[in-house]
């Protein structure tokens, strides 16, 4: 079986970070994606898809993407069900958030993208200054002992 969501769209409305009472991170928000075609009117259709991120992935969105801005989203489509507070059955459906990216410069407007801000998918460029990358130190890592947990 293979559960697996890849979405660009753009935020609804500012995410917001909330804790659980054990304190861990969560953030939910929508996103709207445009579908790659129109109505027999000519009009574009928009999906707006309910996402759901966990730990450092809710820190990361809540501070760096805001209203309007495009988000990648990477994740997988969970249901759950619960009841309404009129004692009704309801089925939750949104995509739980397994690695959030960047899909437009932070210079970029909220409006729609013209096709010079749109984001390209061809061959990377090389950096103009690659000095300016820091790299990551020992302290970074963290050491995982034993290999029985591994997935491969």
């Amino acid at each position: 079986m293979y559960n697996k969501a890849i979405l660009v769209g753009r935020l609804t409305a500012d995410p917001e970070l909330k804790q659980t009472t054990s304190g861990i991170s969560v953030c939910s928000f929508s996103i709207a994606c445009d579908r790659p075609f129109s109505s027999k009117s000519g009009e574009k259709q928009t999906d707006f898809i309910n996402i759901v991120a966990w730990r450092q992935n809710a820190e990361f969105i809540s501070k760096y993407f805001s209203k309007g801005r495009a988000i990648g989203i990477d994740g997988s489509i969970q249901t759950r069900n619960y009841e309404d507070k009129n004692g009704n059955r309801r089925t939750a459906v949104e995509v739980v958030v397994d690695r959030a990216f960047f899909v437009e410069s932070k210079n970029a407007s909220s409006s729609a993208p013209s096709a010079a801000s749109a984001p390209s998918f061809g061959h990377p460029s090389a950096p103009a200054d690659p000095v300016s990358y820091s790299s990551g130190s020992f302290s970074d890592f963290e050491e995982i002992e034993g290999e029985d947990d591994l997935p491969f």
